[in-house]
């Protein structure tokens, strides 16, 4: 079975970068999708961004965009979300998840279907985006 880590997540000025890390073990990280989704305290969660299992294809929040990139390693089973100008709203629980679509060149990237379409998650990294 697949499993998930994620690391990276810490304490940072507004203004301030991170990057994540999600690292899998117990099967080939390149046969999945995978997906990065924020929870903020008192808010739903949210999809962030995903990358297809090839690479291919990646999504974005309007939010994350021109501002976080997602990125993999298949070979190091690891998948990346480097997080520039981080602002104090997107302090949260960062999440990976990987899930299987046929589409090799595809990842969807809605919080309201991620429960169906990914099916391993991690346990989550804290970002706190604070002065």
């Amino acid at each position: 079975q697949l499993q998930l880590v994620e690391s990276g997540g810490g304490l940072v000025q507004p203004g301030g970068f991170l990057r994540l890390s999600c690292v899998a073990s117990g099967y080939p990280l390149d046969y999945y999708s995978v997906g990065w989704f924020r929870q903020a305290p008192g808010k739903e969660r949210e999809g962030v961004s995903c990358v297809s299992s090839s690479g291919g294809g990646t999504n974005y929040a309007d939010f994350a965009k021109g501002r976080f990139t997602i990125s993999r390693d298949n070979d190091k089973n690891t998948v990346y979300l480097q997080m520039n100008s981080l602002k104090p709203e997107d302090t949260a629980v960062y999440y990976c998840a990987a899930g299987y679509f046929r589409l090799k060149n595809f990842c969807s990237n809605y919080d309201e279907s991620a429960d169906n379409e990914y099916e391993f998650w991690g346990q989550g990294t804290q970002v706190t985006v604070s002065s």
